[in-house]
């Protein structure tokens, strides 16, 4: 298997922790170490998640969004928010 889901599990363990002592020894979320344990992170998921789907055809059981959805969804809030005062008019 070109993608083994152990180790894309154990280099997100160690991504997860990397990234808990960057933050741990900065304590500023924008710092350059900080931002780049946080861009590791994220790759070694997507490596784990598409390992376990590859090999075992699971996904995790998370729903990740990307900046654009969180743009896109504070969007719809606003446009409901103003479709219910036009109905309670």
């Amino acid at each position: 298997m070109a993608n083994d889901p152990r180790a894309a599990l154990d280099r997100l363990i160690a991504a997860f922790e990397a990234h808990y002592d960057a933050v741990v020894a900065s304590q500023d979320s924008d710092s350059p170490a900080v931002v780049a344990a946080a861009n590791t992170l994220m790759d070694a998921f997507d490596t784990y998640d598409d390992a376990l789907f590859t090999g075992y055809g699971v996904d995790t059981p998370f729903d990740i969004y990307s900046d654009d959805d969180e743009e896109e969804d504070d969007d719809e809030d606003y446009e409901d928010e103003d479709d219910e005062e036009f109905e309670e008019v």
